[in-house]
């Protein structure tokens, strides 16, 4: 069993680097086949999104994190804890704009069936059931 960290996905996202690229690429084919098996982590994930969308390196749009990552993270060969949690949040990284991070927050929020979030970034608000409250709403309400 290995680890997978952000770099390899980087290399074969950004092809940056072909011959690395190619090793990627052999390496997720594998994956895709069962043959080899690796975990990664959701601050992994975080990290790739940063990257691939900061516009000081590569300038992705968020639908484009989402089209060349979602792939890669389903590989049968990819342990990812909570990945329905991860996809989630790609989708809603995509669809709303808004930071990955934000965007995890609320998929976990969505499986745990939480509605409110306490929070004074108003991104939040962009997106349908979600109900952002300030600190200064909650004190003494419940």
């Amino acid at each position: 069993m290995y680890f997978i960290d952000a770099s390899v996905f980087l290399r074969y996202i950004t092809k940056d680097d072909p011959e690395k690229a190619e090793s990627c690429f052999k390496l997720f084919k594998s994956m895709e086949r069962g043959e080899v098996k690796a975990y990664t982590s959701e601050a992994v994930v975080a990290e790739i999104v940063y990257v691939l969308s900061s516009k000081n390196l590569y300038g992705l749009s968020h639908e484009d994190v989402r089209a060349r990552l979602q792939p890669l993270l389903s590989l049968p060969g990819l342990k990812l804890p909570s990945r329905k949690v991860v996809l989630r949040a790609l989708s809603l990284y995509a669809l709303h704009s808004i930071d990955f991070e934000d965007a995890l927050s609320i998929a976990r929020m969505e499986r745990l069936g939480i509605e409110k979030i306490i929070s004074y970034d108003r991104d939040f608000d962009r997106v349908e059931g979600i109900a952002r409250v300030e600190p200064g709403d909650v004190v003494g309400t419940e």
